[in-house]
């Protein structure tokens, strides 16, 4: 029996003839795909041998891979952190110094090979959680999103399709002012946070999102501008949400509740959350 699903009416570019497919619920063997304007426009199983003109894919074939939270500055931690008997916070400050020396320039040639290494793994889209908005010393650049703007860049060399969750990290802590490093993550305040966020602009392999960094990151007072800017855009909004017991207990010595009973009360949960 042979089973036929098209999604577009658009002529056909490319077909592919997969060995093997998994299709969302079991694997199907014989399985044809078509490909019209870069998306999937019909499948068919049942088919036994590959079609005239067809690519075969031997073995098993699976759709694209979602990488869904990515720092990629980080790629250039690998084997410089796990040393000794370190703590989330020793790391923190090797993290510091590592987004202390990048550039605009410096950030898409670290975040292509960073991508490049996902697109070769089968990863096909990539949510990059991005707070490495300013300077050092938290001047802005003369293009505000020079950072943002090097990472879609760089996904789009990659060949991959990019999530850019834009960050509001404007403290140190709860009633923390921003520490030398931390300044070029911040805006200052939420709502220049969301002015400079809304000059990232979206293309058909690009999407703009928003994120919390955490609790401890931004005042509670100001969570709703956060989560108001994505709902007016009806984008993703993400979060670290107890991070550390540490973060638990400060956040219930400021405020007597826990980190995910406070972004409750300031609208930060809901379903894009």
């Amino acid at each position: 029996m042979q089973l036929t699903h098209r999604t577009t009416g658009a002529p056909v570019t490319a077909t592919y003839w997969m060995d093997h497919a998994w299709l969302g619920t079991h694997v199907e063997p014989g399985v044809t795909l078509d490909v019209a304007d870069g998306r999937i426009a019909g499948i068919r199983t049942g088919v036994g041998t590959p079609p005239p003109g067809a690519t075969v894919l031997r073995g098993l074939t699976l759709p694209g891979l979602a990488n869904t939270h990515s720092h990629a500055f980080h790629r250039a931690l690998r084997a410089t952190v796990q040393v000794g008997s370190g703590t989330f916070w020793t790391w923190r400050e090797l993290m510091y110094r590592t987004a202390s020396r990048l550039t605009p320039d410096t950030y898409f040639d670290l975040a292509r090979a960073t991508y490049a290494e996902m697109a070769l793994a089968g990863i096909t889209s990539v949510g990059e959680f991005h707070y490495l908005h300013h300077a050092p010393g938290g001047t802005p650049y003369a293009n505000p999103n020079a950072m943002g703007e090097a990472l879609i860049a760089a996904a789009a060399e990659a060949g991959i399709r990019i999530t850019l969750l834009d960050t509001a990290y404007l403290a140190a802590g709860f009633g923390e002012k921003p520490n030398r490093h931390q300044l070029r993550f911040s805006d200052t305040t939420a709502e220049a946070w969301a002015e400079r966020a809304s000059l990232l602009k979206g293309d058909d392999h690009t999407l703009i999102g928003a994120a919390v960094h955490s609790v401890r990151a931004v005042p509670a007072g100001q969570l709703a501008t956060v989560a108001q800017w994505a709902e007016e855009r009806n984008a993703p909004l993400h979060v670290h949400l107890s991070e550390q017991t540490a973060e638990n207990d400060a956040c219930h010595a400021a405020h007597g509740r826990t980190p995910t009973r406070l972004l409750a009360d300031h609208g930060v949960l809901g379903p894009r959350t």
